[in-house]
């Protein structure tokens, strides 16, 4: 991402952001290289204002209820190479690189990988690694 760390300080940027109540807004993870939409997850303004400093993808974990680092686990971190904000102000996109190609915690590429098939959901895209690999039993 653009060196911007000095341009941070002032944070009258995280005001424009139309929050929900609870004090979070979506944030859509895109392959900055093809475009491939990764992931969504929820971010507050602490998570979002990291992100934009440490240049890594950084997201509120609701049901942990705690900052969540992508890859803190898995290894699998987004390097943020560009942040948006949608015309509404509601939804982050984050564009980023995928650290080992896996954006999922079922171990695929994305966490999009379902269809509506006959009124289905089907899976579509392959498990490229199983999670008990890159997480561990359960």
């Amino acid at each position: 991402m653009k060196d911007v760390t000095d341009n941070l300080a002032n944070l009258d940027w995280l005001e424009a952001i139309r929050w929900t109540a609870e004090g979070l807004v979506p944030a859509i993870a895109q392959d900055a290289a093809n475009g491939d939409i990764l992931m969504m997850a929820w971010m507050n303004r602490e998570s979002l204002r990291l992100t934009a400093e440490e240049g890594q993808a950084v997201y509120w974990s609701r049901s942990r209820g705690k900052l969540w680092r992508k890859g803190e686990t898995s290894g699998h971190q987004q390097i943020v190479k560009d942040i948006r904000l949608d015309c509404d102000e509601d939804v982050i996109l984050l564009k980023v690189e995928q650290k080992g190609g896996i954006a999922c915690h079922t171990g695929r590429r994305s966490c999009f990988y379902r269809s509506l098939t006959d009124g289905q959901w089907a899976s579509v895209d392959p498990v490229i690694k199983d999670p008990d690999a890159i997480y561990g039993k359960n």
